[in-house]
Parts: C-alpha cells; sequence; structure tokens
C-alpha cells in the first residue's frame, strides 16, 4: 500500500509518500514541496496546487492520502486560504477516487513522539528515525507529510 502525505498550505504543500505492509514501513518513495508564489493570484496558486496534485497521483498511484486538518490559526486570512489549498486537494484525491484520511497536529505528534506538545524537531526527528534516514527531510514541510503519512500508518495498524 501507498500512502501519501499531505501537509497543506497555500505557498508551500508538503508531500511525502511512503510505502507499507500491514505491519511496518518498507520504503520512503519520495517526498518534496509543491510551491507557488506569493505574486499570483489566489486562483493561479489553487490551480498550480491542483495541477501538481493531480501529477503526482498520476505518477505515484497512492492507494490513500492522508492530510493534516485545520484546527487553529491566528490569523482568519490564513485559515481562509489554507482551507482553499485543503479543498483542491481534496477534490483531486476525490476525483481519483482515493480514500481520504484526516489527522489533527496533536494526532500527529502523539503518534510520532507520544507526546501531544512536541515540538517541531522533535517530531522532525521522529520521522527521521521511523523511516531509518540518515538526514531529516527539508524541507519542514516535507518532513510534515511524512509524519502525516506515517501516522496514518499508525492509525491502521491500531486496528488490527
Amino acid at each position: 500500500m501507498i500512502i501519501l502525505g499531505i501537509d497543506p498550505g497555500t505557498a508551500t504543500v508538503g508531500y511525502g509518500l511512503i510505502e507499507v505492509n500491514k505491519t511496518d514501513i518498507t520504503r520512503v518513495i519520495n517526498y518534496g514541496v509543491i510551491q507557488t508564489s506569493s505574486k499570483l493570484e489566489m486562483k493561479d496558486r489553487l490551480n498550480i496546487i491542483f495541477d501538481d496534485m493531480n501529477e503526482l497521483i498520476e505518477n505515484f498511484n497512492p492507494d490513500t492520502i492522508s492530510i493534516e486538518q485545520i484546527f487553529f490559526f491566528k490569523n482568519a486570512k490564513t485559515v481562509i486560504s489554507v482551507s482553499q489549498a485543503r479543498g483542491v486537494i481534496l477534490l483531486s484525491a476525490t476525483r481519483k477516487k482515493l480514500d481520504i484520511y484526516e489527522y489533527t497536529p496533536l494526532q500527529v505528534k502523539m503518534a510520532l513522539t507520544g507526546y501531544g506538545r512536541a515540538d517541531k524537531s522533535e517530531v522532525q526527528n521522529s520521522v527521521k528515525d521511523i523511516l531509518n534516514l540518515d538526514k531529516i527531510p527539508k524541507p519542514d514541510d516535507a518532513a510534515d507529510a511524512l509524519a502525516i503519512a506515517i501516522c496514518h500508518h499508525q492509525h491502521l495498524n491500531s486496528l488490527n
């Protein structure tokens, strides 16, 4: 099974693909970011995200997508734009008939570190360790996306 983890945003969307079996993560397939320029209109940024998501799904053929839920933002403008980005990402996944799972940052932190208030560096070190990588994946958004994919794998294991 291939899990596509997504850390949504408008300037940067992190993605991470892992291959898993029933009990283990077998390999990291790919990770990176989709970037859009702040100089573009929002409709154009959303179109880039949608097109790039479609390309990722076509190229890697994931079985499922796990995406971070939006739970709280201090800035209303930010929450609206990230929600729009999440919308086009979810539309892309839905059109490809992928199962979609959503996790809060708290759930991701708990799954990776056992502590819901873990800081970013603790989560990133857990990603590196769990995936047996030599270094923490960069940029941060890609590491966060891998964390979301790992969280989903652990959720699936808890159901068995």
